[in-house]
């Protein structure tokens, strides 16, 4: 959708080229178009001043600040899960430690692009008939400076995702101590469907639940709430359920096949007019670390 400014003059009137064609409107307009496609634009802008709009700035700033945005989330929610090297030094002061330095680099400078949409939004609003200093002399340093800023976050996600790492057994016992609680009302409905009363039910899960989480955050034990549950008469009738209850996959819903739609259907076609450049293989980002 870029435009050209097109053959207009030094105030965008084209009087210059006017009087050039003796007052041939039909070869002014024809000079600013073929100008235009000699110079790899589709079309230009009809009216301009002695500059094109300065919103087309802000416009293409604030894609850039936007996909800043989109990045810092990105690397403050897999901060813990970046790449680390055999003799990378996690922290100057305290040895022991692991800080995502490649995560924090990019939320760092993701956090300066997005403030440099300010500029083009100042240079826009101020923008007189004519251009001026105060106007070109901004832009020569935001606009190179957010490009070159969003093309190292670029870079730093790269080198980010193609040693991204997980951990399973971590993952694993995270879910082992928080599911006996998502769990409570796969239970509840179980005792409800064998015939129990779900007020009597929630009453007595909620008196196993507190037990159990004292003794997780007052003792510092692990979460016993399935123990405590199989110990009680009361839930007798779904004991022989509870694994199937305590399935992890069941609590995804339709993830799994929601995340394969959005590839299928979003991810893949916006990924196609560039299928050549990808099948040539991404460069190996390497970094300082």
């Amino acid at each position: 959708d870029l435009r050209f400014r097109g053959v207009k003059g030094t105030t965008g009137t084209q009087a210059s080229f006017l009087t050039l064609f003796d007052g041939d409107h039909d070869k002014v307009e024809q000079l600013d178009e073929l100008v235009t496609e000699m110079s790899g634009f589709p079309s230009a802008f009809l009216v301009t001043g002695q500059t094109y709009s300065r919103k087309v700035d802000y416009d293409i700033l604030n894609a850039l600040a936007s996909f800043g945005a989109s990045a810092h989330k990105i690397a403050t929610d897999i901060r813990d899960e970046e790449p680390f090297e055999k003799d990378q030094i996690g922290s100057s002061a305290m040895a022991y430690k692991r800080n995502p330095m490649r995560c924090e680099r990019v939320c760092s400078l993701a956090r300066h692009l997005m403030t440099l949409a300010g500029d083009a939004a100042q240079t826009a609003a101020v923008q007189w008939l004519e251009r001026t200093l105060d106007d070109s002399a901004n832009r020569r340093i935001s606009i190179p400076e957010a490009f070159l800023t969003a093309d190292i976050v670029l870079s730093l996600l790269q080198n980010i995702f193609d040693g991204l790492v997980v951990y399973p057994q971590v993952i694993a016992r995270r879910i082992s101590q928080e599911l006996p609680f998502m769990a409570t009302e796969n239970i509840i409905m179980a005792m409800v469907k064998a015939g129990g009363d779900r007020q009597v039910c929630h009453e007595e899960i909620r008196v196993l639940s507190h037990q159990a989480a004292r003794q997780v955050k007052e003792e510092g034990k692990e979460n016993d709430l399935i123990d405590r549950i199989r110990a009680a008469p009361y839930f007798k009738p779904v004991v022989g359920q509870l694994e199937t209850l305590l399935d992890p996959k069941t609590f995804v819903g339709r993830a799994p096949q929601q995340v394969t739609k959005f590839i299928n259907s979003e991810v893949k076609p916006a990924l196609a007019p560039y299928a050549e450049i990808l099948a040539r293989g991404l460069k190996t980002v390497e970094l300082n670390v």
